[in-house]
């Protein structure tokens, strides 16, 4: 790419917080630099700063993006309030699974272990998550440590299930997931 081109080519702030997300994934959030955020978007770092005051900013911007594209889309959506509990729970499933909403988890979890702000963010999040659930399994009559036991075991699963478990075929994934929601389901 000629050096034209590569001044013509930018790099939207979501574009910029995609790539970061999948570094924080990949190798931490020590690998998360300007530099190397614009070589895997193929641009030079001066875009960065259309977007973003420092990498302190980008951080910042990262949990909220991370906080609104992975959890606020379910939580604040009110098509997740259409339907009866078990169908509403469901719609949550199915996009955790369809969007994959919980690619990026455990590596914000362990960027918390490390930062108070990242950690404050997780809290959060996790609050936000709980609370949305919470409510499905209170409609759902549960009460006491059954409601809160079904809304953490729900939380805890969808965490972890991508870097838990093997990719599974459809098919497989489907059933198991019909049977996961009849277990959260029922009494």
């Amino acid at each position: 790419m000629s050096k034209r081109q590569e001044s013509k080519k930018r790099a939207s702030k979501q574009d910029w917080l995609e790539a970061a997300l999948e570094m924080l994934e990949s190798a931490g959030i020590d690998a998360v630099r300007v530099e190397k955020l614009a070589a895997r978007l193929g641009i030079s770092k001066s875009g960065f700063y259309w977007h973003f005051r420092d990498r302190s900013d980008l951080q910042q911007q990262l949990l909220e993006f991370w906080a609104h594209e992975y959890t606020e889309i379910i939580s604040d959506n009110p098509q997740f309030l259409e339907g009866n509990p078990e169908q509403r729970l469901e719609k949550v499933a199915r996009m955790i699974h369809d969007y994959q909403l919980n690619r990026f988890d455990l590596a914000m979890w362990a960027w918390a272990k490390h930062d108070p702000m990242a950690a404050a963010a997780v809290e959060n999040t996790l609050k936000m998550r709980l609370a949305h659930l919470r409510g499905i399994f209170s409609d759902m009559g549960f009460t006491g440590y059954e409601l809160e036991m079904r809304t953490m075991l729900f939380v805890s699963y969808f965490t972890c299930e991508p870097d838990a478990f093997v990719k599974l075929p459809i098919r497989k994934r489907k059933r198991l997931d019909k049977l996961r929601l009849a277990l959260f389901s029922k009494a």
